[in-house]
């Protein structure tokens, strides 16, 4: 009746289903650290770069270190250099109003937070499926693994504990397994969905406020040329 006896005994069907869910598990293990991984570099990168931005530094400067490794920039730098990068473009064409340079530079940042948005929750719906189906792929291994056992009945003269309770075992093995890939998976995915949620409103929040220094920019800056 050991556990590494109850698996090999166990039909092939229910050998399917417990291999199917221990590779799930293992996967669903992995992206829990990598995300875990990604989600605390987001942080910290939101964290450093709201710090710089709002010591004072020059826009100016601060988008030319930032342009110069445009290709691994994430986060607030990638919103920021898309904004101010459309931002600087459309104050070099002439004959261009207020709104037009405001909502340019709104829609480059959207873009950019359209892709941090899907980076950050990019696999999640795996976690998602993960939680939701495990149990499920479980029970049916041990509905079928049950189903053997009593059928297996029908060849003994004499049913006993003994008899059934081996086969029952090896059926159970298969729902705690499904319960062990769907429990760390719904609960990553919930807290996962929780700090990406709170990224994604950082970000914004950033966008809105950045648009508003620039829009203020451009319009001193046109108020001073016109005087």
């Amino acid at each position: 009746m050991s556990l590494t006896h109850l698996i090999l005994d166990a039909s092939f069907v229910v050998q399917l289903v417990m291999l199917l869910l221990l590779v799930v598990s293992v996967l669903s293990w992995t992206l829990i650290f990598f995300k875990y991984s990604v989600i605390k570099r987001a942080r910290a990168g939101a964290d450093q770069f709201e710090r710089r931005f709002w010591s004072g530094v020059d826009l100016g400067e601060l988008y030319k270190r930032l342009s110069g490794r445009r290709n691994q920039l994430d986060g607030m730098e990638l919103i920021f250099e898309a904004g101010f990068r459309e931002f600087a473009h459309l104050r070099k064409s002439r004959n261009v109003e207020l709104s037009a340079v405001v909502e340019g530079t709104q829609r480059a940042m959207r873009v950019a937070l359209n892709r941090e948005i899907d980076r950050l929750e990019h696999h999640l719906s795996f976690l998602a499926t993960v939680g939701s189906t495990s149990p499920y792929v479980g029970l049916f291994g041990t509905v079928w693994g049950i189903m053997n056992a009593f059928m297996g009945l029908g060849a003994v003269r004499q049913a006993t504990i003994a008899t059934v309770a081996p086969g029952i075992a090896e059926a159970l093995i298969a729902t705690a397994m499904g319960l062990f890939a769907a429990i760390p998976a719904v609960v990553a995915y919930n807290r996962y969905s929780n700090d990406v949620e709170r990224l994604i409103s950082r970000y914004d929040i950033f966008a809105e406020e950045f648009s508003s220094i620039l829009q203020r920019q451009t319009h001193t800056s046109m108020e001073t040329g016109q005087s």
